[in-house]
């Protein structure tokens, strides 16, 4: 028996031999377990433990609850935010970053989403920048001090969530190993991680809800599951689709049944209605009501076909596979599997997570277990599950895995911990499990940190200063001869140089993808260029290499026949030869009619 008391006096490595939780709502009053011998309180949502409730089983931990674990989630965010600042300046001028920037610098000039500029996202995260720019300044490094904070507060979720079933030891751990990998992969100013936080709140809020049937957590999870759809709709959809599969799993098993009380599902419909209503409103008051929804579903016509990849696709070209494992000796070839292998395992966490969403299913339909420690996996389990399926029918790249890896972390800290895992095998190959995804994600992170701080070219923006791992050429001719303000189109697909140089996009498209935007819209932006007599161009020569990678299901149609490109070439000529810092070729154009500046 004194293994028992051990084991309950010590859910998670959390709580004291003695301890007691105390509240004074009613929804929270505590019951002993039926263990005359221990002195332990445990929430409502555990049931008595019976004959066919192993003592072993035990209730979740809830760190919200201790002061300590309060200071130490409050230590995590302070280190992880200064971690991630590192990255604020860190730039590869990546095309995808550009997008909501200089979405959110039109907004700021009074122009109003999808009735005069073109997006197929949903609007969240455009007026979230143009908010920030609006408080703290129009400036790159802001919107990167931002992302940031949003990093340290992803880091502190994956903690709470995970010491509900795991020690301190291994939740910090695995917290940490989120704040070094997940953003520095790539710190851009992107709608995907918004979602991603969003997804995790929402999350927390299930949870919460779980273990305090309360209408405040009810609300919680309903506003920020609709704030989710709001900032990327699929990521949205998904989530909701894994929480209500997850929640009808729990109500037939009839744990829990308090958080299915009408109030509590009224206000679970209110929060994912009001957000809604809010932004409906807002557009419809701007005569773009009909267009943000025809936008809204542009995605489901035009997206996967240009962007279809295999599952956990790499983005890698041949010359990067050979590098990494064709060259050096055989010792430091096996040093960089070791360091990239987390991108390989990544994409497979969300599909380990379908088997205990099975049996913890099970397990609770069948009242074997405590509620609230199945709840919760089955919880959790059921959200990896929806969002697993908003990758799959958008793109399925690591890419897109590593922006929900802070989501799927809690499943790495189940694994390294491995207190509810019961298969003998894995108590076999747990100890090596467990020290490979470690170091194997310890060793990814270090890559990452080395290039943002061994990044030695300073570049004065009109945004602010950005670092780059080797020289740029284009920022500064383009500000030496083009005045702020004035149009310049970046064609196909790099608006981050118009964020950064502070020109216009002078078209309804911020960039242009070959394959995936349709006819229709090349001959709008063409007419639109005629119209209004662009005089600079910036053109990628280069644009076409990318394509096999990036894009491989891009229609080779779309490549051979380019009409912009075409009219491009027609009606401007090129005057100097440019260089990003990955070293991509851009023609600096003006209009025939114009000389070339000097």
């Amino acid at each position: 028996m004194s293994g028992t008391k051990n084991a309950i006096s010590n859910p998670g490595g959390g709580l004291p031999e003695s301890a007691t939780v105390s509240s004074n709502s009613p929804s929270r009053v505590l019951r002993s377990a039926q263990l005359p011998a221990l002195n332990l309180k445990i929430d409502p949502c555990a049931p008595p433990l019976g004959k066919d409730h192993p003592a072993a089983e035990l209730p979740v931990f809830i760190p919200e609850r201790v002061r300590a674990e309060r200071w130490l989630s409050a230590g995590l965010l302070l280190m992880s935010v200064a971690y991630l600042a590192i990255f604020c300046r860190y730039s590869t001028i990546e095309p995808d970053e550009g997008i909501i920037l200089e979405g959110a610098q039109r907004i700021l000039q009074g122009q109003v989403l999808y009735r005069d500029f073109f997006s197929f996202y949903t609007p969240g995260s455009y007026y979230w920048t143009a908010l920030l720019f609006k408080i703290f300044g129009n400036s790159f490094v802001v919107a990167r001090l931002a992302l940031a904070v949003l990093g340290g507060v992803l880091s502190v979720i994956c903690y709470l969530l995970s010491r509900r079933v795991c020690s301190r030891r291994v939740a910090l751990l695995v917290a940490a190993l989120v704040t070094l990998t997940a953003l520095p992969y790539r710190f851009l100013v992107l709608h995907n991680w918004d979602s991603t936080l969003l997804a995790s709140v929402t999350i927390y809020c299930a949870v919460r809800l779980l273990e305090s049937p309360h209408s405040g957590w009810a609300l919680g999870l309903g506003s920020f599951a609709s704030w989710t759809i709001l900032f990327e709709q699929s990521k949205g959809a998904g989530l909701l689709l894994g929480l209500s599969l997850a929640f009808v799993l729990i109500y037939r098993s009839s744990a829990n049944a308090q958080v299915f009380r009408s109030k509590n599902l009224i206000w679970i419909a209110g929060g994912l209605a009001w957000p809604l209503f809010v932004v409906g409103a807002y557009f419809a008051a701007h005569q773009a009501f009909d267009i943000m929804l025809s936008d809204w579903l542009w995605p489901l016509r035009h997206y996967t076909l240009a962007n279809h990849v295999p599952y956990g696709f790499q983005n890698w070209s041949e010359a990067e596979r050979h590098a990494i494992f064709s060259t050096g000796p055989v010792a430091f070839r096996i040093i960089k599997v070791l360091v990239v292998s987390p991108i390989f395992f990544i994409p497979i966490l969300p599909l380990i997570g379908v088997g205990p969403l099975i049996y913890w299913s099970v397990q609770l339909r069948r009242h074997r277990l405590a509620g609230c420690r199945a709840s919760y996996y089955v919880l959790m389990t059921g959200s990896f599950f929806g969002l697993l399926v908003s990758i799959l029918v958008g793109r399925a790249d690591v890419i897109h895995f590593m922006y929900v890896l802070p989501v799927f972390a809690p499943m790495i800290a189940w694994i390294v911990d491995g207190t509810d895992v019961r298969s003998r095998f894995f108590k076999a190959v747990h100890p090596v499990l467990a020290a490979y995804l470690v170091v194997a994600l310890g060793a990814f992170s270090w890559p990452l940190l080395i290039r943002a701080r061994s990044s030695s070219h300073a570049i004065q923006t009109r945004r602010s200063v950005i670092t780059t791992p080797a020289r740029d050429t284009v920022i500064d001719y383009v500000q030496f001869h083009v005045p702020r303000g004035e149009p310049l189109l970046v064609y196909p697909y790099l608006p981050l140089y118009n964020y950064l140089t502070d020109t216009a996009s002078p078209t309804r498209y911020d960039y242009f993808q070959p394959g995936m935007h349709t006819p229709g819209q090349a001959n709008e932006m063409i007419k639109q260029l005629s119209t209004r007599r662009v005089p600079w161009v910036l053109f990628e020569s280069s644009f076409q290499e990318k394509i096999p990678k990036s894009w491989p299901g891009t229609p080779i149609t779309a490549v051979t026949d380019d009409p912009i490109a075409d009219y491009i070439t027609d009606s401007y000529r090129t005057c100097q030869v440019l260089s990003s810092p990955s070293d991509w070729k851009f023609l600096f154009m003006v209009r025939k009619d114009l000389p070339c500046p000097r």
